[in-house]
């Protein structure tokens, strides 16, 4: 259903060129690639970006590298020095950032994070009911609540200037999958949240940074998908851990049972892409003493996310409970930097595949 007052223009203000053979360009001869125009719609073209951790600076590298003119901010001032370097324009606020973005993505480490760069001092949202940027996009994994007070206030809004595709302001909470290897390489998965209208119209921006784009349904839908898609990889790695390591003690070695498990119904991601028992995979955190990856800390701060959604719905998820207590204490006993395969060296003692 189309959204009232959201007509989307296909204008086309800059072009990005790519070629194979670029340094044949001159000769006639062995010219055999021709430069590929990738455009960027006009209302796509500035861009602010919020949050240059280890997933956000490769995200916002990215866009610059596809052409889109961004603008940075970050309260680590390192992390802006980085940029700035390059010749990256950067803003001292949120609020001033937004006064030369069309589209403003965020990508914060939590709810509260949030919370104060849209509603907090010098804010995106603070202390007017009129915004330049016609769509906010926030990749932070946080609680679909959240998502969808954010969504509420952004629509209260109204534009400075009348963009010709959009009466009012938009957001989408597109939280993503595939860890910093894939923010790095641009081969992320968007779960997408809000008006579809506006998840069509952002493909362009989302692709330039990921590989995939799913559009879940309403406002919050982003953040849902990613809440059980993490609910969803602790268990299954808790599960793997576990039978894998009462398979070690019962005399059948690791490599084994992996082989039987992906040759069989047990077979998933956890025990074919990213198994934690060191020796079975080259290339893994579990190759590397559980180095990189997806730290332990962010898990059982993603468990605490669903723990938190099972108790407002009044579902009785026991093993949402237990994943969550698991990851906590990984996180007490001084795990919290390691990756969250871990769960099979330290809560259930395995050992390396020899």
């Amino acid at each position: 259903m189309a959204a009232r007052g959201l007509r989307l223009r296909l204008g086309i203000s800059s072009y990005r060129f790519w070629a194979c053979n670029h340094s044949n360009w001159n000769s006639k001869r062995d010219f055999s690639v021709t430069p590929v125009p990738i455009p960027i719609p006009t209302q796509l073209e500035k861009v602010g970006f919020i949050g240059l951790g280890n997933m956000g600076s490769h995200m916002a590298s990215n866009l610059i590298s596809a052409g889109y003119k961004v603008t940075l901010h970050d309260i680590n001032q390192n992390a802006l020095k980085d940029f700035s370097e390059k010749g990256v324009p950067v803003a001292e606020t949120p609020y001033q950032l937004s006064q030369s973005s069309d589209v403003i993505i965020t990508m914060l480490p939590s709810s509260s994070h949030v919370m104060e760069v849209f509603t907090g001092t010098n804010g995106l949202l603070t202390g007017t009911s009129e915004v330049r940027p016609w769509l906010f996009i926030d990749s932070s994994t946080i609680d679909p609540q959240t998502s969808r007070r954010i969504s509420r206030d952004i629509s209260s809004c109204h534009l400075k200037e009348n963009e010709g595709f959009t009466k009012k302001p938009l957001m989408l909470d597109a939280p993503v999958s595939g860890g910093v290897p894939a923010a790095q390489a641009g081969t992320l998965t968007f779960m997408v949240g809000g008006l579809e209208e506006a998840y069509i119209a952002a493909k362009p921006l989302l692709l330039a940074m990921g590989k995939q784009t799913i559009y879940c349904g309403g406002p919050g839908n982003g953040s849902v998908a990613k809440i059980c898609n993490n609910l969803a990889m602790a268990i299954s790695m808790i599960g793997v851990s576990e039978a894998l390591s009462l398979g070690q003690n019962l005399g059948v070695k690791a490599s084994v049972l992996t082989n039987v498990f992906n040759s069989s119904s047990a077979r998933c991601w956890s025990s074919d892409s990213y198994n934690p028992v060191p020796g079975v995979m080259q290339g893994v955190p579990s190759s590397r003493n559980y180095e990189g990856g997806f730290t332990s800390k962010l898990m059982a701060k993603d468990l605490g996310l669903a723990t938190a959604s099972v108790a407002e719905v009044g579902l009785n998820c026991l093993l949402t409970a237990d994943a969550h207590n698991i990851y906590t204490r990984l996180c007490e006993d001084g795990h919290e930097s390691k990756d969250f395969s871990c769960v099979f060296r330290y809560c259930y003692d395995g050992k390396d595949d020899k």
